[in-house]
């Protein structure tokens, strides 16, 4: 398809007659099928909701098609309308638009759309088993169109992927504002959600999915490596002369950051993943060593390997000492790894390598349990914030044996999901009690364990802590990151030009190699790790999409570093606008008691100011586009998160909205860490005040522990 061609499809919209009906890509990982919930009057209202996107004189042919695709897969998501041509981020120009704003966020839109991104495609779902960057393929086709169509001086609003219109506004307005899943409080358990995503009124957004702002698993990885690299400080006196054995689960969406996040912190890992075809896109993609598909020979490797190998990683044993991580050359991949199996096992590297093994992680962890290999870190990172769905399969069945059941079943399979996370939880009790560190990673595998009857009730846990095991925002990122204001700042380059990424990242670099030199100490380590990861992104092969980047940045870092990629543009080093934006799960994006606000413990860790401030704040400080979900991460129901995207140009205005909102962006979840009297955060919003007039913060007096003791 030409560049023409492409454009005109693009501004055609919906089309006024029938297009051909693709085919049914086998090929492609397809979201399961989702359980049967609406009554025949309900159905006969989804197919009436799904219908009005179509003029009158294509009903009575799209109604039995669209009722078929309901009864089938449990949602009308029109397959016949998914665009024939390449879905991915294309140069800026490339996009018909009258504001380059709408053509960024074009190219973030296809970009999250792209397969080798998107965990489901063809369903428009980006990550995490259901978060959805659209309902359907009609409202895809129509926000393109209306983004081609729309000036500097409209806003197209969006309710949970339905493009409701237009409208006018300013240049300094957010072009496109989204929500997500935003339902009255007590209609907002699951089968809400399914009720009205099959319906065609909700859908959840997941995070960065339903805002335009994922790019693939590199999306979390450094957030991983932070967490997997502290982590192994924390057990490095138990691990000296060898690697740490890192063991966790899921590859499909975010969770296939884990292996390259080990590999680059210097550990030996293990992920279990049930779906072949999501272990071996992770394996294609470079993002894991190699795919095993028989635990004994998982095991016989650990064992030859002396548990987990001699060491080859440099690990710093203090939390803030500068750290140079061993980082893992990727390797040319040729061929898809076979499950056939030599007489001659090869052994595993004396350095950082990763495993996926392809099979059930209770079958994986009682197995490491039962053979007492030491493992020394572990986490999980399956969907468990969609548990009867997708996002955790059984053990005892087979993939497709648990997608017939969850649809056919779906109390059998609840049940044999929560019999599955009590045995897990079995498991890894048993090696923590030997020694293991384990994490939970913000999936709500803690919380959904702890409904399933699991033994996760805390131990002497310090106060707040609602389970056996911490989050690691209560341990790592919390205090050490987010506390502080560091956060996961990143960046797309709208040129698409890998030479524009690697500009940026030399940028990036230089701006953290100055802040090195004025930073206090309570930020230094944290400079240190952060500048090292920049230094080595390009050799760690992280782009999977778009030329984009990740970075953990706090408020002055982010100013700074966007303040010279502005510059550059200026003057002609970057060739295009770049997009800036950062993770929901950020500093201040998301209200989140099982995860982001985990480690506030004044009981306001339950409220959901911060996240709904942020997105109002941003709206009015350049946000190019803002967001405001329902769930993300820990689940629907459970959660509050918010994002932004904005298009720097080289302006003065662009310097003008870095700014300010990129200060608010921050500042926000910092002063509210520092009102529940979190250490880190008083410090920072301290410092924070001192270098920006203007800028001033109710701070708690802090109360005497003694005082209390006798009420």
């Amino acid at each position: 398809m030409t560049k023409e061609q492409f454009q005109q499809e693009i501004r055609l919209g919906i089309p006024d007659t029938l297009p051909e009906m693709p085919p049914y890509d086998t090929e492609i990982n397809h979201a399961p099928k989702r359980k049967d919930i609406l009554t025949p009057d309900e159905k006969r209202l989804a197919l009436r909701n799904a219908l009005r996107y179509f003029p009158q004189h294509l009903h009575a042919a799209l109604a039995p098609e669209f009722m078929d695709e309901l009864r089938a897969y449990g949602r009308i998501y029109m397959y016949r309308y998914r665009p024939q041509y390449e879905m991915k981020a294309r140069p800026l120009d490339d996009y018909p638009h009258r504001s380059r704003q709408a053509a960024a966020i074009m190219l973030m839109i296809q970009n999250n759309l792209d397969p080798r991104v998107a965990q489901h495609p063809h369903e428009l779902i980006i990550y995490g088993g259901n978060g959805a960057i659209f309902q359907n393929w009609a409202q895809y086709r129509l926000v393109m169109k209306y983004l081609s169509e729309m000036t500097d001086e409209q806003t197209l609003v969006m309710y949970s992927g339905h493009p409701l219109g237009l409208f006018p506004s300013h240049k300094n307005a957010p072009r496109v504002v989204v929500t997500n899943g935003m339902v009255i409080p007590n209609y907002s358990k699951p089968d809400d959600w399914e009720r009205g995503n099959a319906l065609g009124v909700t859908q959840y957004g997941q995070m960065t999915a339903g805002s335009y702002m994922y790019i693939g698993p590199q999306g979390i990885v450094h957030g991983t490596t932070i967490t997997v690299l502290n982590a192994a400080r924390r057990v490095a006196s138990r691990t000296a002369g060898r690697l740490p054995l890192f063991v966790t689960a899921g590859l499909g969406g975010m969770s296939g950051a884990q292996p390259k996040a080990a590999n680059i912190a210097g550990v030996l890992s293990v992920t279990a993943e049930i779906n072949p075809k999501a272990a071996l896109k992770r394996y294609e993609q470079g993002w894991v060593d190699e795919v095993l598909y028989d635990l004994d020979e998982v095991v016989e490797r650990l064992k030859a390997a002396g548990a987990a190998g001699p060491t080859g990683a440099t690990m710093a044993t203090g939390a803030t000492e500068t750290t140079e991580t061993q980082t893992a050359q990727l390797a040319q991949r040729p061929q898809r790894p076979q499950k056939t199996q030599s007489a001659q096992k090869p052994q595993l590297p004396q350095r950082p390598h990763s495993i996926a093994y392809v099979g059930n992680v209770v079958d994986l962890w009682e197995r490491l349990a039962d053979e007492d290999i030491p493992v020394d870190l572990g986490s999980d990172q399956t969907s468990l914030h969609n548990p009867w769905a997708g996002g955790y399969y059984p053990v005892g069945l087979t993939l497709e044996e648990s997608k017939r059941m969850m649809a056919d079943d779906p109390e059998l399979f609840k049940e044999k999901v929560q019999a599955s996370l009590r045995r897990q939880v079995a498991a890894i009790n048993r090696l923590a009690d030997r020694g293991m560190y384990f994490f939970d990673y913000g999936n709500a595998f803690l919380l959904e364990a702890s409904r399933a009857g699991a033994d996760v009730a805390p131990t002497g846990a310090k106060g707040g802590a609602s389970f056996r095991y911490p989050s690691y925002v209560q341990d790592i990122m919390g205090p050490m990151f987010f506390d502080y204001g560091f956060g996961p700042f990143r960046w797309v380059c709208t040129s698409c030009d890998p030479a524009d990424l690697e500009t940026t990242d030399r940028l990036a670099a230089e701006v953290l190699e100055q802040m090195m030199q004025e930073a206090p100490a309570e930020i230094r380590g944290q400079l240190a790790d952060n500048l090292h990861w920049i230094r080595e992104a390009g050799r760690n092969h992280l782009v999977v999409g778009s030329q984009a980047r990740i970075l953990y940045a706090d408020a002055e870092g982010r100013t700074r570093i966007a303040l010279a990629f502005n510059e550059a543009i200026r003057r002609g080093e970057l060739k295009a606008p770049v997009v800036l934006g950062r993770d929901h799960h950020d500093v201040s994006g998301t209200d989140s008691p099982f995860r982001e606000t985990s480690n506030i413990y004044d009981g306001s860790q339950f409220c959901a100011d911060m996240a709904v401030q942020n997105v109002i704040g941003d709206a009015f400080r350049g946000a190019t586009w803002v967001s405001l979900h329902n769930g993300g991460g820990v689940g629907w129901g459970e959660v509050i998160n918010g994002g932004f995207g904005m298009v720097i140009d080289g302006s003065a205005d662009s310097d003008r909205h870095i700014r300010e909102m990129l200060l608010w962006d921050v500042n926000n979840g910092i002063a509210r860490r520092s009102w529940a009297r979190n250490a880190g955060s008083l410090m920072a919003i301290k410092r924070e005040m001192e270098r920006t007039p203007g800028l001033v913060v109710t701070l708690p007096n802090l109360v005497d522990d003694e005082l209390l003791k006798g009420y």
